[in-house]
């Protein structure tokens, strides 16, 4: 298979070569049977989106599962929901906010982090009292922010297929490894969130990278995790003003 069946416009320049190594890394057949469907997500165009910033700029690898199971939310980078936009409504968090969980959740875990909720209090008619006139807005402006400071939103699995998920998974786990091997001088975070990427963290040469296992966000519990709350206080992600490009 060609490598150039996937497109690569949105990489940085300083991972091309380490990302055609890494694919060379995976089973000729996997890759091979990925260029005959058309029904992945997130498609041939974006599956590589998470690889935009320069690799020297990576300070955290936040590791999620696999992509969304939506056309419309499936964009490349873990975590970041295309199909959202404004965040806040007079209610608190928007409707579409509040359809996804795994973002709602990490909203209200940044909440909580930086001092505007109490933990045990991020129901809607907290978030509706807020002053949010300070915050920012957008998801797009959310996960802007991660990437201006240096996040790398990489899936376990770039990959998705209905009920295939732990084929899609054991198949990228060669790509995985040898991208987080050539990132290991830098010593990033690795945030490992959810049971797929909690699995990597059996790899001995992963011992070498400071680390983060919790809950997925899916889970309620990611809110109130303390690990990851003292991790997220001091990035103030939801302000405005705040000072992009700061990494950890």
């Amino acid at each position: 298979m060609q490598h150039s069946y996937f497109n690569t416009q949105h990489i940085d320049k300083s991972w091309r070569d380490i990302i055609n190594t890494a694919l060379s890394r995976m089973n000729p057949d996997y890759l091979k049977n990925l260029k005959q469907q058309s029904s992945w997500l997130p498609g041939p165009e974006k599956i590589f989106n998470a690889f935009s910033i320069p690799k020297d700029n990576v300070n955290v690898i936040l590791l999620g599962e696999s992509p969304y199971p939506r056309p419309e939310s499936a964009n490349g980078y873990a975590f970041w929901d295309a199909a959202v936009g404004q965040l806040w409504s007079e209610m608190g968090l928007s409707k579409t906010v509040n359809r996804a969980t795994s973002l709602r959740n990490f909203i209200k875990m940044l909440l909580v982090a930086d001092n505007r909720l109490a933990p045990d209090n991020t129901s809607q008619q907290a978030i509706s009292a807020l002053d949010k006139s300070s915050l920012i807005d957008t998801n797009q402006q959310l996960f802007q922010g991660l990437l201006n400071r240096g996040f790398l939103l990489l899936n376990a699995s770039l990959v998705f297929r209905t009920g295939r998920v732990k084929e899609d998974t054991k198949a990228w786990l060669p790509f995985i490894e040898f991208i987080l091997d050539e990132l290991i001088s830098q010593k990033p975070t690795l945030l490992l969130l959810g049971r797929l990427a909690e699995g990597l963290n059996r790899s001995k040469d992963l011992e070498k990278l400071p680390k983060i296992i919790a809950p997925h966000p899916y889970n309620l519990s990611f809110i109130q995790h303390p690990t990851i709350i003292n991790f997220f206080n001091p990035l103030t992600l939801l302000e405005k003003n705040a000072t992009i490009g700061q990494g950890p």
